[in-house]
């Protein structure tokens, strides 16, 4: 064939079920700070009720609830299957960086298996802040229960912690994006697994594919 499977049905699911959520947790925190009404969203047709907090805050919970569900599934999954590819190794800063100098044609691309030391590296980052935000998301909503009592200073501590990681989360997704557009011949295995066995053989020389 001239494709190869680079990712199942279960991991396209995956990444499609925590994308989404996360632009909805995006969009829905945004919308409680406020801003929609103060900078206009709110006139954009289909967007009025963008400004209201308690719309917002039951779309952030059900975000929330979609993104805690594909993490946690996504970690049990590769793990029992004890697929650690994408996790970072030994070197994967300086094979990132040749990686990067290689683009503007300053070094030789590194031979890769089928992540690249890069991805891992990315991978990394936007893990753990999609869980410093489950984290501090899950103490927030617990603050939210009712007769709790949850020190001041930790909450602010928290809340201002989750702010931050929901901003870097945001920079991270836009980079992503940007990203798959540098390596565009990536972007039809989100949707159908697949990729071109050609560039397999040019950009992941090491990934032993049948």
């Amino acid at each position: 064939m001239k494709t190869v499977l680079r990712h199942s049905l279960t991991v396209r699911v995956t990444h499609w079920l925590i994308a989404l959520s996360g632009i909805l947790l995006l969009f829905s925190g945004f919308g409680q700070m406020p801003m929609y009404k103060r900078y206009n969203v709110v006139k954009i047709p289909g967007l009025g009720w963008s400004d209201n907090f308690e719309i917002t805050l039951l779309l952030h919970y059900i975000g929330a609830l979609f993104f805690t569900a594909g993490i946690a599934f996504h970690l049990m999954y590769h793990w029992k299957r004890k697929e650690f590819g994408i996790v970072p190794q030994k070197g994967d800063i300086g094979e990132s960086i040749k990686g990067l100098l290689s683009m503007v044609g300053l070094a030789e691309e590194p031979s890769h298996g089928k992540f690249q030391a890069k991805q891992r590296v990315i991978y990394a980052v936007f893990g753990s802040t999609g869980l410093i935000l489950v984290a501090t998301g899950l103490v927030k909503s617990y603050k939210n229960l009712g007769a709790i009592i949850v020190d001041p200073m930790f909450l602010q501590f928290v809340a201002f912690t989750h702010t931050i990681a929901g901003m870097l989360f945001m920079v991270l997704f836009l980079a992503h994006v940007a990203a798959l557009l540098l390596y565009r011949p990536l972007i039809p295995s989100m949707f159908t697994g697949r990729i071109d066995r050609e560039y397999v053989k040019k950009h992941h020389s090491e990934w032993k594919v049948e």
